[in-house]
C-alpha cells in the first residue's frame, strides 16, 4: 500500500499532493516561472534580440495560491494593489487574469501606448477576445495585470494570447498556453 501512495505521488505534480504551506520556495519560484500557468514570453514575430518576459496566469487557483504562500512567508510583499485585487477577486471567476512583471511604468500615462495596450488579444481557436480590464504596473506592483472573458473550454486545445506591453523592448509579444497540463483534479485552472 505505501509503495502504491509512494508512486501516485511521485506521479502527481506537488501542486496537486502537496498543500501550499508545504511547497518549498523553490517550488512555489518555479511555480510562479516555469509551469503550466507561467512562462517566458518572446516577441510575437520571434525576431529581434529582445530580453524575454515573465508572464503568468494570476487567475488560476495554484498560481493564486503560489503568491499567497510568497506573501505570508515573507518572501514578497502583497504586490497586488488594493483596487486590482477586489476587482480580481470578484471577476476571477468570469475572466482570465495574466499578470505580466514590467520594469519600466512611464509608458502608462502616455495615452498611445495604452490604446495599443487594448488591442491585445485572447485567441481560442478562430475566437479572438479583447482584454476587458487592465490594470497598470506601480512602484509597488510590478505587474501589468490584463483580463479576458473566461470564455474557454475544457475541450480546447490551447489558449494564445497576442500582446502589446509598454514599457518592454519588443512590446509585441506572444504567449501560448496548452489547456492540457491546467487540468487539476479534472477541473481546469484558469
Amino acid at each position: 500500500m505505501n509503495f502504491l501512495l509512494t508512486l501516485l505521488l511521485l506521479a502527481a505534480p506537488y501542486w496537486e499532493v502537496k498543500s501550499a504551506a508545504d511547497w518549498s520556495d523553490v517550488e512555489i519560484s518555479q511555480l510562479l516561472a516555469d509551469s503550466p500557468w507561467a512562462q517566458k514570453m518572446v516577441t510575437s514575430d520571434n525576431k529581434g534580440n529582445f530580453p524575454p518576459a515573465q508572464v503568468y496566469i494570476a487567475s488560476a487557483r495554484p498560481i493564486q495560491l503560489a503568491e499567497q504562500e510568497r506573501t505570508r512567508r515573507g518572501k514578497g510583499k502583497s504586490d497586488v494593489i488594493e483596487e486590482s485585487a477586489l476587482w480580481m477577486e470578484d471577476n476571477a471567476g468570469t475572466h482570465i487574469i495574466l499578470a505580466i512583471r514590467v520594469t519600466n511604468i512611464t509608458p502608462y500615462s502616455e495615452s498611445k501606448e495604452l490604446a495599443a495596450l487594448k488591442s491585445s488579444a485572447m485567441r481560442i481557436g478562430r475566437l479572438k477576445l479583447a482584454p476587458t480590464s487592465y490594470f497598470p504596473p506601480s512602484a509597488r506592483d510590478p505587474y501589468l495585470r490584463i483580463a479576458f472573458p473566461r470564455q474557454v473550454q475544457l475541450s480546447d486545445k490551447k489558449v494564445q494570447f497576442d500582446l502589446y506591453i509598454p514599457g518592454l523592448a519588443g512590446p509585441f509579444r506572444l504567449a501560448e498556453f496548452p489547456l492540457d497540463p491546467m487540468v487539476v483534479a479534472g477541473k481546469l485552472e484558469l
